[in-house]
């Protein structure tokens, strides 16, 4: 995504433990032991921890119905007895959970994630290149992390096989997002620019109804006006605005959901398989003062037409054979119904 990338209540139970006299003539009770005191995390790790929940409590895409009292004092709690930073990890991953978006994330100054999310998503095998009658187009979009150079050779990939792919007269395009796991959109987004056509392709919106833009043109995948990724020399299909029939399944999370919210509400286009992920939101990286980042689940997803998203996106066809899927959607690009 950009860079712009049931609470749980625990119960202590007191066990009171009886011994046994030793002459065996009787029992006794052990006098009442006091609980140790509650120690409170250090300075450091306090502040860190109020750091963490104060940049959730600005950004998080469930801001408005967060009771943030509450809220801020189950991490505070979950990070009692925690001196440095690397202690509070554990708090951490409470707020996450508590912020119940299945989608935010906390990374580590070294790299690693700390996550809290329900969701399982699966993606069963799919054919590199399943076969396709002559006349009809096929493009798959995989998802994608990586350097800047590699994002343009990605994006640069994807145009070259749909020109490869741009020949004689098309009835129409398969694209095919199956197993699309997400990572960065905008190389995604820039390569199946050609099929997917120029203008507005989707919408980010926040809990306040503030709508941020993203596009498909010259080339290149826009953001509220500014290019993310540009491909150097890109392809114009030989017949524009052609019928697309979009592939799914249960893989396809995050930023291949924006990819196929892209083609959402587009002329002549229709989605076959089954249902996404259901991470059709948008995150925020912020940095922290340790060098670590939360990566925060700001916005939902809308389509063109601003129709929200924010869940998993159901096909125009439930199919669940994966043969079966391309069949359909060839029948369809052919036939028309």
């Amino acid at each position: 995504m950009r860079r712009w990338l049931p609470e749980r209540a625990e119960r202590f139970t007191a066990i009171v433990l009886l011994t046994l006299g030793a002459c065996g003539d009787g029992a006794s009770t052990a006098p009442p032991v006091a609980p140790p005191p509650v120690v409170g995390p250090s300075a450091v790790a306090g502040a860190y921890v109020h750091e963490v929940v104060d940049v959730m409590q600005r950004g998080s895409i469930n801001r408005h119905i967060i009771d943030w009292p509450a809220f801020r004092a189950k991490v505070v709690a979950a990070a009692s007895g925690a001196q440095r930073i690397p202690d509070t990890y554990p708090a951490i991953r409470v707020a996450l959970s508590l912020l119940a978006d299945d989608h935010s994330l906390y990374l580590t100054p070294n790299g690693a994630i700390l996550s809290a999310s329900t969701k399982s998503c699966f993606a069963a095998p799919v054919a590199p290149s399943p076969p396709v009658p002559p006349s009809i187009g096929y493009v798959r979009v995989r998802g994608f992390s990586g350097s800047a150079d590699e994002a343009v050779l990605f994006a640069t990939r994807i145009q070259d096989s749909i020109r490869a792919r741009d020949v004689g007269d098309l009835v129409g395009w398969i694209v095919d997002l199956r197993g699309n796991t997400g990572g960065n959109m905008w190389p995604m987004v820039a390569g199946v620019g050609p099929v997917l056509g120029e203008g507005v392709a989707g919408y980010f919106i926040d809990p306040d109804g503030v709508a941020t833009v993203w596009e498909y043109r010259g080339g290149a995948s826009w953001l509220e006006g500014s290019p993310l990724q540009r491909v150097a020399a890109p392809y114009a299909l030989r017949r524009e605005d052609p019928r697309v029939a979009v592939l799914t399944d249960n893989g396809v999370a995050s930023s291949g959901e924006a990819v196929a919210v892209s083609f959402r509400q587009r002329p002549g286009t229709r989605s076959f398989g089954s249902a996404t992920c259901g991470l059709s939101t948008a995150n925020l990286a912020y940095a922290l003062s340790d060098g670590a980042r939360l990566v925060l689940t700001v916005a939902v997803m809308a389509d063109r037409k601003r129709t929200p998203y924010g869940a998993a996106l159901q096909p125009d066809e439930l199919i669940t054979t994966a043969d079966r899927v391309v069949e359909r959607a060839v029948a369809w690009l052919i036939d028309g119904r």
